[in-house]
């Protein structure tokens, strides 16, 4: 047998493994969590630490409190390999086991389920990506998009682009180029990019990669030596993120006009630049890092204990953060849907009740190990994303960086694109319930 394969052996052996550690058989002081993973593939480099991240917070809580209020979480993966078509399977698979919530983690797996958890009453969780306008919780009633949505992100972008400029007057004349994967995922902040250009007077060039085309960007970037944008706008994933911190550094393009969306800002993408990635950027909606309580017992009740999948190295990593930051939403809403209904076990409906009434405030940050992790988070029955507030994160040529505050979002520029947007789904969306479900109040 080839090396390789007794490698890719050995590492599906530890994944089971640690499947049976965080998955124990369901009983009755347990609830399920089915959460779609892609270990494989084109997209596993972005993958696999959030779903280290996510699977980690999750046996956390299991291992150091017994569960959130005595009741474990049954937590499993599906593998997707990002492909829509899988993530249905999983979706129904995940339905079958009674899964008190969805987590599709793919724009595109978010779009398919949207139809069908409105009809089987199975909350998303689409953690900052999926649609934008599902935000307007009044026609998505069983969709979550915190702590913001691509809209929001886009924003950001051009908001962080007028500060370095001098204010936004001073974009006009100015060209902020997309570069963008072929995909519903890379092509949701196109609508307010091109709001905010014809409002400021900068023009916008945009820049598809095909999937089949990630890590062979060379004519892509022909194009924009050619047109020679003032800003980059990443929205990528993947094995496309190494390649475009790569191809600019190729290029010439100024590495620190080159911006990503928090999902571009993982540290093994700009490794992958080496020592000349110094200075790339990122939106950030987690800090990195170790220094935090919470990621603290990770590594004391999980890691050290031989209970994760993740290197020790990893721990503490961007993409890493971002899935523990994932799974405390899931631990936050669960908790405050067991204190609304009063019950212990609870279904996906309690859970849906539990989200839209999540208020995560800076004491109950540091009440979890999480101060100056992230933002307060606050959801509510016409604002399912809370639209808070993100960085832009720095890469120092060996981590990432905070090097300046936490921003707001256009937020007047974003939620009349949400509503109108969420109108126009709905009226070309055959049948679509109307909602029916009382609105929950932030405790």
């Amino acid at each position: 047998m080839k090396t390789t394969k007794l490698m890719k052996g050995a590492a599906l052996g530890a994944l089971l493994a640690a499947s049976a550690q965080v998955a124990p058989a369901l009983a009755q002081d347990s609830v399920y969590f089915a959460n779609n993973a892609y270990r494989t593939g084109p997209f596993s480099g972005s993958g696999i630490p959030i779903g280290d991240g996510m699977r980690d917070y999750i046996t956390m809580i299991n291992e150091r409190d017994g569960g959130v209020n005595g009741v474990k979480i049954v937590y499993e993966e599906c593998e997707t390999g990002y492909d829509t078509k899988k993530s249905i399977e999983c979706y129904e698979q995940a339905k079958s086991k009674n899964t008190i919530l969805y987590s599709p983690w793919s724009t595109g797996a978010t779009l398919a389920a949207i139809p069908r958890a409105h009809i089987d009453k199975i909350p998303i969780l689409s953690m900052a990506y999926g649609l934008s306008a599902s935000a307007d919780g009044t026609n998505f009633p069983w969709v979550f998009i915190p702590p913001f949505t691509y809209w929001d992100g886009a924003s950001l972008m051009v908001k962080h682009m007028a500060a370095e400029l001098g204010g936004m007057d001073k974009l006009k004349g100015k060209k902020l180029g997309l570069i963008h994967l072929d995909a519903p995922f890379g092509k949701e902040p196109i609508p307010v990019l091109e709001n905010l250009a014809k409002k400021y007077g900068f023009e916008l060039k945009i820049y598809p990669v095909a999937a089949a085309d990630m890590q062979n960007q060379g004519s892509l970037w022909l194009s924009i030596r050619r047109d020679r944008p003032d800003y980059l706008y990443n929205q990528g994933w993947g094995a496309m993120n190494p390649t475009a911190v790569k191809e600019a550094i190729k290029n010439n393009f100024p590495i620190n006009k080159l911006v990503g969306v928090w999902w571009a800002g993982g540290d093994d993408d700009a490794r992958a630049g080496g020592p000349e990635a110094k200075g790339y950027k990122s939106l950030n909606l987690n800090a990195a890092g170790t220094n935090f309580p919470a990621i603290q017992d990770i590594q004391k009740y999980v890691v050290e204990k031989g209970k994760s999948l993740a290197a020790k190295e990893k721990v503490g990593e961007n993409l890493y953060n971002r899935g523990v930051y994932n799974s405390m939403l899931v631990v936050e809403a669960m908790r405050n849907a067991q204190k609304l209904t009063g019950k212990k076990v609870i279904n996906a409906e309690d859970m849906r009740r539990g989200l839209e009434s999540l208020n995560i405030t800076e004491a109950r940050l540091k009440e979890i190990g999480m101060e100056g992790f992230a933002t307060p988070t606050t959801i509510s029955c016409t604002d399912h994303s809370g639209h808070s507030k993100a960085y832009v994160a720095e890469w120092d040529g060996t981590k990432w960086t905070k090097p300046g505050d936490w921003l707001e979002p256009l937020k007047d520029e974003v939620r009349p694109l949400i509503e109108a947007n969420a109108k126009d789904y709905v009226e070309k969306a055959t049948g679509w319930p109307k909602r029916t479900e009382p609105c929950e109040k932030s405790s």
